[in-house]
C-alpha cells in the first residue's frame, strides 16, 4: 500500500490526480471504520496524500 516518493514521481500528472482522489475516498471510509481497524491505516493514508501533494507542487 505504501507509495514511495520515487514511485509517485514516476507517475504521470493524471495518474497522481487519480490516485489522490482514490486515497481521499479511502481515508473517508477508514475514518468511518476507525474503531474496527485502528488508526494506523488512517495515518498511512494521510502520509501518502501528503507525499503526492508535495510532489505535485
Amino acid at each position: 500500500m505504501a507509495l514511495k516518493a520515487k514511485e509517485i514521481r514516476e507517475m504521470s500528472k493524471e495518474e497522481r490526480e487519480k490516485r489522490l482522489k482514490e486515497l481521499k475516498l479511502e481515508l473517508i471510509h477508514s475514518k468511518a471504520n476507525i474503531s474496527k481497524s485502528g488508526g494506523s491505516k488512517v495515518k498511512e493514508i494521510k502520509k501518502i496524500i501528503a507525499r503526492i501533494l508535495t510532489i505535485n507542487k
